[in-house]
Parts: structure tokens; C-alpha cells; sequence
């Protein structure tokens, strides 16, 4: 019988330590030059400004730039597709929204797979509702008087969007739909775009995040008629939530998520996700978000990969029942 070695339990935990250090070491050494987060949206928006508030916070945390790329365009799917196809270093990351989900529903053919193109990191934030907006040289001072002028014969109004199939149209349609106003839908290249086009009267109705329209509403260049929540926004007790004008209409809003292309290495993921996770805990980012509608989540990889698999199935009902196309 052969004596065991008084070693070999110790040698071979060691090799188990070794056979760590690839994947802690690299995730130690991450990162070490400036990291590309693209916004498949333009500047001014929204996503733009919260992508903005968490990556100054991620700088000081880390100790290296994050580069904005603006890459609008096709509702978000060029900045898509270029993370898609980008290498998965970990120096190339996508934030984005619900519009990563929606798109696989109403554009019949995309450059990639939303599923097995991309690794989840977090979802960052997530807004309960958006607010229903008008111009201020509309005659409607509730949801109740927009719906009546809406339905005036020989008048017409119309909706601004973020873009055909963004979840500003699918709000919007979806009120559309069930009030029978008959509102004329004009898509807009972002957020931002569409506001001013509200504000110079181009187009009378929005329905946008917390975020992009309070300075507006509080300059009286628009008003707040509703909410698409469940309940009442917080930050606006006063305007209504369209479900006690509309029984059965509810729209959860937004959410905005990280996610890496396929194949970016598994610690450098879970070291964002934590980075993350610490950014938006910090008092000014976490009050920044609050104020504008949107509650601090960080949720880790597998749950956000959960999140996005449920997103892609709602979203795929949503604009089948909002008849929803690529326009």
C-alpha cells in the first residue's frame, strides 16, 4: 500500500489558488485605460444625463475616463450594433433602455442578437412611469380635456417620440389606442429633439421621464396632465395617474441598463457590477436619479439577464397589441 504524501492536500489546494489568479488578477488590473460607454441615443436626453451623472462617479471610483460616444440612430440600434461587434476587453460597454428591448419586436431583421450578442452588467435605474406632456398653447389642463381635444372634429393632434418604437411611442400609442384620440405620431432622432419640437409647437403631446421634462414644466413652457405609473409620481403628488382617467392603462417607464459585448471576460463584469452597485449609493448620484423619476437598482448580471429575458417577452406583446411597425 502506498504511504500518502503528507503534501498532496496542500499541493493541490495551491494549484486550485493558481488556477484563480488568471481571472482575479485580471479583474485587479481592470482598468487600465479609458473605457468607451456608448449611448445609442443622442446628447441632451435622459439616458444621456444619468450615463453622464454615473460615469463621473465610476471615474473617481475606478481612476480612469469614461468616453461618452453618442451614437444615435434607427432607435438605438447603430451604438447597439458597434458594441455588439466591438471586442470584448472590457473597455467597450452599452447603456442603454428599454429600447434594447423593443427593437427585436419591430424591426424584422437586426445586425445582431440581443440575446447572444451581449452580456448583461446591470440595470442601473428604473422609473416607474413617464409623464404625459403638453405644449402650453394647448387648450387641455387635464387627461380628461385632452382626450376632448383630441377628439374634436377637424383637429387632429400629434405626439412627439423618441423614435418609431421607442418606449415613448409605445406609451404614448398605447394611451392613443385606448382613449381613441387619434393622435398623429411623429418620431423624433431622441429625447432632446422631441422636447424642443413640443416646446416650438411643431407637435402638442409627449410622454417622457420625470428627468428630461421638470425644468420645462417648472418654466411653463409645458404642462404635466398625467402619469403612466401605477400610482402618483412622488415628485408631482398633483398630476393624476392616467389609470383614474383611463382604468386599465398603466406604462412602468423606463429602465436603464449596462451591458458588455459577448465574451467580455466574467470578472471584469462582475467588477462593474459592483463599481456600479457603489456609484449609485452615493448621495449625489442616488439624489440625482431619485428627482428625476428614476430609483437606483444595480442589479447583478443573472438578475439583470432574468430582467432583460422578461422584457423581450412583454415588449413582444406590447407592440404586437400597439400594431407597433418599423416605419
Amino acid at each position: 500500500m502506498t504511504a500518502r504524501h503528507p503534501m498532496d492536500r496542500r499541493t493541490l489546494l495551491a494549484f486550485g489558488a493558481l488556477s484563480t489568479l488568471p481571472t482575479w488578477s485580471r479583474a485587479q488590473a481592470w482598468p487600465g485605460r479609458p473605457i468607451r460607454l456608448v449611448l445609442p441615443f443622442p446628447a441632451g436626453g435622459t439616458p444621456d444625463s444619468n450615463a453622464r451623472k454615473v460615469a463621473r462617479q465610476l471615474e473617481a471610483q475606478l481612476g480612469q475616463p469614461f468616453v461618452i460616444e453618442n451614437k444615435a440612430g434607427a432607435n438605438g440600434i447603430l451604438g447597439m450594433d458597434a458594441v455588439a461587434k466591438a471586442a470584448p476587453d472590457g473597455y467597450t460597454f452599452l447603456y442603454t433602455t428599454p429600447a434594447f428591448a423593443i427593437n427585436p419586436s419591430v424591426y424584422k431583421k437586426l445586425p445582431f442578437d440581443a440575446r447572444r450578442d451581449f452580456v448583461p452588467v446591470t440595470n442601473v435605474a428604473v422609473s416607474e412611469g413617464y409623464l404625459v406632456l403638453v405644449g402650453s398653447e394647448v387648450p387641455a389642463r387635464s387627461l380628461k380635456d385632452l382626450i376632448a381635444v383630441a377628439k374634436q372634429a377637424g383637429k387632429q393632434l400629434s405626439y412627439a417620440s423618441a423614435g418609431n418604437g421607442n418606449s415613448t411611442h409605445l406609451a404614448a400609442e398605447m394611451f392613443n389606442q385606448r382613449a381613441a384620440t387619434g393622435m398623429l405620431h411623429v418620431p423624433y432622432k431622441g429625447v432632446a429633439p422631441a422636447l424642443a419640437a413640443l416646446i416650438g409647437g411643431e407637435v402638442q403631446v409627449m410622454f417622457v421621464s420625470p428627468t428630461a421634462a421638470v425644468q420645462h414644466i417648472h418654466a411653463g413652457r409645458l404642462r404635466a396632465l398625467g402619469y403612466t405609473g401605477s400610482q402618483r409620481w412622488p415628485g408631482a403628488k398633483d398630476v393624476p395617474a392616467v389609470n383614474e382617467v383611463l382604468p386599465g392603462y398603466e406604462f412602468t417607464g423606463s429602465w436603464h441598463g449596462v451591458l458588455a459585448p459577448a465574451g467580455t471576460p466574467a470578472a471584469v463584469v462582475e467588477r462593474l457590477h459592483v463599481e456600479v452597485a457603489k456609484a449609485v449609493q452615493q448621495p449625489d448620484v442616488r439624489d440625482y436619479l431619485l428627482k428625476g423619476g428614476y430609483e437606483p437598482v444595480a442589479s447583478s448580471p443573472a438578475a439583470f439577464r432574468t430582467e432583460l429575458d422578461a422584457e423581450l417577452r412583454k415588449y413582444a406583446e406590447l407592440v404586437k397589441a400597439a400594431n407597433i411597425t418599423a416605419e
